[in-house]
């Protein structure tokens, strides 16, 4: 069964535009341009996730999420036109499972939607099982199958790259240092004038398409390591 997506937005442009992007992917999509019309079509049809916009004309999305969260628990993205992290925070403290900021990509945000849905059909199936992998932020990495893509394409990644990103992202939160990981990844002792470590994560980023100022995902920590957060 596929699952059905509602989308709330007060902006028609944004909404017909998610709607378009979702429907590509085979999503069946309901639309609402309020709250009041949201909470109509999330108490009368099978969902399975939904986008909420925060600023609506009749409540603010904040309030409808907190709403639906009483009696429903599938996954919630808000987006705003606000980044600050006050806005993020309340968002998540109120039930909401992520968070965007507009502008956004499309292909970005379809591909947060497949993360929340796989993690919310994986929790909630009876024999669903650890498969070993990592899915945040438009990333999914499973070891098992050895497939990694970012926001919907496949990386193509050397079974050296793949380890790193692997070990980092087991390791997420924290920083490992370049000793660490060339020792967990190529199991040999790291040698001081080594530069293979730098070498290999600027070929990671360049994959991944990470800007070379602020990159999203692989963070270098000068003079300690890199780290994903």
């Amino acid at each position: 069964m596929k699952h059905s997506i509602l989308v709330v937005d007060d902006e028609r442009e944004i909404a017909d535009l998610v709607e378009v992007y979702l429907k590509n992917e085979g999503y069946p999509v309901f639309k609402a341009y309020n709250g009041a019309d949201a909470l109509a079509i999330v108490e009368t049809q099978p969902l399975s996730l939904a986008i909420l916009d925060v600023m609506l004309p009749d409540m603010d999305g904040f309030s409808l999420c907190q709403k639906i969260r009483e009696t429903h628990f599938f996954p919630i993205l808000m987006l705003s036109a606000k980044g600050e992290d006050t806005d993020k925070i309340m968002g998540l403290t109120l039930g909401a499972d992520d968070y965007i900021t507009k502008p956004f990509s499309p292909l970005e945000l379809v591909a947060r939607v497949k993360t929340q849905l796989r993690r919310y059909t994986r929790y909630n199936t009876p024999d669903g099982k650890d498969r070993n992998e990592h899915d945040f932020r438009g990333l999914f990495i499973c070891q098992d199958s050895h497939q990694c893509t970012l926001n919907g394409e496949e990386l193509t990644l050397t079974p050296i790259e793949f380890n790193i990103l692997w070990y980092l992202c087991e390791h997420r939160g924290k920083v490992v240092s370049s000793e660490e990981l060339f020792e967990a990844v190529w199991k040999e002792k790291y040698m001081d004038s080594n530069n293979t470590v730098m070498a290999h994560i600027a070929r990671l980023r360049e994959k991944m398409k990470e800007p070379s100022r602020k990159p999203k995902f692989i963070t270098t920590v000068w003079g300690v390591g890199y780290t994903i957060e």
